[in-house]
């Protein structure tokens, strides 16, 4: 098999009394109840008024449904697959949004979507993966735990990665359970997307606070490196679970860790190349020279590759409950909970543009096919962004 080729609150886990899930929303907002109390959220800042650097116009516009869980969607070539939470999966052409296909699986989704381009995976409430071929489902299989990871597919295997930690690959064709790759689990989890992806012949999984290369043949752990380590006195400040997306250039691996920090590894080696502390939420983009991440306040950062050492912050989208970035150009995109996708600068951070979409939150991050910039909005409308 050639790898190279591949690209929270609930108690239904498998020792319900164990383990909670936490929701998270982003910006600086609070768990309330959970310990007697709630914290009030700041003010977003003021969106001042923006020329337009970097001109872009929406192309299209396409429905899906309303999402109420951690979309991923994927890009394959010139196609995006999305997702909505009533169970609608459709793959879109990314230059004009029309349906190259679209299915209903039957049943609320919590997590998706999985591509390879040809096949596509989701995750249903009912803790059910389901594959799809070009749009016509072939199998399905029951987890034993909930899952809010998008399965990952490659090299003719869909991999689940599950709220209980657990990594589990299953044959693309049959739906036939290959293994399990059970790690020790902490008493709180993030309902949210966690880390994988393929660097070379190694599956690399977030598990907990650490980087883990894992055999995609039989599921067993080539190596480990810590982005972060549990820390504090309580559950919630232990908490460490790293959290999609991650940015990859060759062999380097940067990913962040929830609340904790930032860093890079060497995924041929398995080697920890520098962590810095960081307290943001969301995933993180990049380049071969800089690093991009939203703090839970809203504030941007890049961070240098080479060591992490800080290049630039800007503090113009505060409170602004952003989500991760992705790299357009010379823009990174981030999308708002105000439905705003906001082109910062790589170079120093500044705006460059402000694009508007339905003004319901951006549910996903924003990605590029080609020269066509995609955001999904909790309310269910897919845009298309062409910057010139």
């Amino acid at each position: 098999m050639i790898f190279n080729s591949f690209r929270p609150l609930a108690h239904t886990l498998r020792t319900p009394a164990a383990i909670i899930l936490i929701a998270v929303l982003t910006g600086c907002s609070a768990v309330s109840g959970f310990f007697g109390s709630s914290v009030k959220k700041p003010q977003p800042a003021e969106l001042q008024p923006v020329v337009a650097l970097v001109p872009a116009r929406q192309v299209w516009s396409a429905r899906i449904g309303e999402v109420a869980f951690p979309l991923q969607m994927t890009v394959a070539g010139d196609t995006v697959v999305v997702a909505s939470s009533d169970g609608t999966v459709a793959a879109l052409e990314a230059r004009s949004g029309r349906d190259r296909w679209r299915t209903n699986v039957g049943t609320p989704i919590a997590a998706g979507v999985g591509s390879d381009g040809k096949l596509a995976a989701v995750v249903t409430r009912s803790n059910e993966v389901v594959a799809l071929d070009n749009g016509r489902e072939i199998w399905r299989q029951k987890l034993a735990a909930q899952a809010f990871s998008s399965p990952f597919v490659a090299g003719g295997r869909v991999f689940v990665l599950a709220a209980d930690r657990s990594v589990n690959a299953f044959d693309g064709q049959t739906g036939r359970k290959l293994w399990t790759q059970q790690r020790p689990s902490e008493p709180l989890v993030l309902r949210q997307a966690g880390v994988m992806l393929a660097v070379g012949d190694t599956l690399v999984v977030g598990l907990a606070g650490r980087l883990s290369g894992i055999n995609p043949l039989n599921g067993s752990i080539r190596w480990e490196a810590p982005i972060a380590s549990p820390r504090g006195i309580n559950d919630v400040e232990r908490l460490v679970d790293l959290v999609g997306s991650v940015s990859r250039v060759g062999s380097s691996v940067c990913a962040r860790a929830f609340q904790a920090s930032v860093g890079c590894v060497d995924a041929q080696r398995g080697a920890l190349l520098w962590t810095k502390p960081a307290n943001g939420a969301q995933g993180i983009a990049g380049d071969d020279r800089l690093v991009f991440g939203t703090e839970a306040d809203g504030r941007v950062i890049a961070w240098l590759r080479a060591d992490g050492e800080n290049a630039w912050s800007t503090d113009s989208l505060r409170y602004r409950s952003l989500g991760a970035p992705v790299v357009v150009g010379r823009s990174i995109a981030i999308g708002d909970a105000a439905g705003f996708v906001h082109l910062l600068s790589r170079a120093d951070g500044s705006t460059l543009n402000r694009l508007s979409t339905d003004g319901s939150a951006v549910a996903a991050t924003p990605v590029l096919s080609g020269n066509t910039l995609i955001a999904a909005t909790r309310s269910g409308n897919v845009f298309g962004f062409a910057p010139e």
